[in-house]
């Protein structure tokens, strides 16, 4: 990343894994999106330890992207240790930035509406974090597995973290960068459950956060497969243990 992208005001961070076919038909409406915002993000594409060859191919999609919105980097990570690591990773390496946002690959959450989260945390001058929740404006296509999946991990996260949110795992989330900063180093989890630690830390921290309703959509080849489950319930137990030890 260039100096000058270190000084970028408001940073959007999509994390990859083999993902460039998934990126590529993203891409282009998170570009344009990008490109017909009134406010300047810059965006990074963050690898997660793919490989050369699929660098090579994410490289082709960037540039294929810069021809709508310029303002494109693409970060690769030396290893594969997981999403949360390599967001974490491509957040610090702008340590001024003011907004840190991430959206997820697959465009579950479209570019519109990922921009309105920038929108209203500078609106809010917050932090602020996309909810699957059906409104008037918004629209929500999940597996019924899928649904129960996600109502049974929201419980679970109240019971053992006092955590009272709509959604922790939406992809879409935009954060203050001095609440990242101030909470990167006891950021520990390096996979999905990457998005709880970060809030329940930013809470213990003092931090709080606005919550938006975005369509959401699911999408073929999905990351969260069956045994993940049980390494999300692993996981909060980390959480709560280090929180305990506070």
């Amino acid at each position: 990343m260039s100096d000058a992208g270190n000084e970028a005001t408001s940073v959007l961070v999509t994390p990859v894994w083999k993902d460039s076919r998934r990126l590529s038909h993203y891409a282009p409406e998170l570009a344009q999106a990008l490109a017909a915002a009134d406010r300047p993000v810059t965006w990074v594409i963050a690898d997660d330890g793919s490989g050369a060859e699929e660098i090579a191919r994410l490289e082709k999609v960037r540039d294929e992207a810069r021809r709508i919105f310029p303002h494109i980097h693409l970060h690769a990570a030396a290893a594969h240790r997981g999403k949360g690591a390599v967001v974490r990773e491509a957040w610090s390496g702008y340590p001024r930035a003011r907004w840190l946002g991430f959206v997820d690959a697959d465009g579950s959450v479209t570019g519109p509406d990922m921009l309105r989260l920038f929108a209203e945390a500078e609106k809010a001058r917050n932090s602020v974090i996309g909810v699957r929740v059906r409104t008037d404006s918004t629209s929500i296509h999940e597996s019924a597995w899928r649904a129960l999946r996600h109502r049974g991990f929201l419980l679970a996260v109240r019971l053992m973290l006092d955590l009272e949110t709509f959604d922790t795992q939406c992809g879409a989330k935009v954060i203050q960068g001095e609440a990242f900063r101030k909470v990167a180093g006891r950021l520990h989890e390096d996979g999905f459950a990457f998005d709880v630690e970060l809030l329940v830390e930013m809470q213990v921290a003092g931090f709080s956060w606005e919550e938006m309703p975005v369509s959401w959509e699911e999408k073929e080849h999905s990351r969260l497969k069956p045994g993940e489950s049980w390494r999300m319930l692993q996981a909060l137990r980390r959480i709560q243990r280090r929180i305990l030890e506070l």
